[in-house]
């Protein structure tokens, strides 16, 4: 299936994180299609707080975004066996690996040959380990990944501006129920 109009699934883990992507990627031509598949954010209220947030960033944007379901029993699955690892250990991979598969799965399904994610704007998070997994599950679905690093060129500062100026949502934490252990 061809790639039409250039277009990029781009997995978004939050608003905050996705601004600088979402405009970058435009004025590199694509057109973007954000996909919203967080199963591991906790809890449900927040999981809401972030969507929201993503919605208002896409419609400033004008790009279409996809709300993908939400099931916390799909995280806890997949992690399962990795719940007391540290933050960056393991079980972050895990996650890492659920959301870029489901996003390898629709782009796939909506015949989009390119994907990328917004979580490797984060300073928090390892560019390299992230490139790793989204090209092995790209090869994986016959389709690319985009290893595009956002923090380069101050994106993480641009992400941010992006966000004060559309006065998004701001979390204090990764998402999910372990990350809120370590930050208590």
């Amino acid at each position: 299936m061809q790639n039409q109009d250039n277009k990029i699934l781009l997995h978004a883990c939050c608003a905050i994180c996705s601004g600088y992507p979402v405009s970058y990627l435009k004025e590199a031509g694509y057109s973007v299609i954000v996909h919203f598949y967080n199963p591991n954010i906790h809890p449900v209220e927040e999981y809401e707080k972030r969507l929201n947030a993503e919605r208002k960033l896409c419609s400033h944007f004008g790009v279409d975004l996809i709300e993908d379901e939400y099931n916390p029993e799909d995280f806890f699955e997949y992690v399962k066996g990795f719940e007391a690892e540290p933050e960056k250990g393991r079980r972050c991979d895990k996650c890492f690996e659920l959301r870029l598969r489901r996003a390898a799965q629709k782009a796939k399904e909506l015949g989009i040959n390119i994907f990328t994610t917004s979580i490797v704007i984060s300073p928090h998070k390892n560019f390299q380990k992230l490139t790793e997994i989204g090209q092995k599950i790209a090869e994986e679905y016959g389709i690319e990944y985009l290893a595009q690093d956002f923090k380069k060129k101050d994106g993480f500062l641009k992400t941010n501006r992006i966000s004060k100026e559309l006065e998004l949502y701001r979390q204090n934490y990764c998402g999910c129920v372990f990350s809120i252990r370590k930050n208590s």
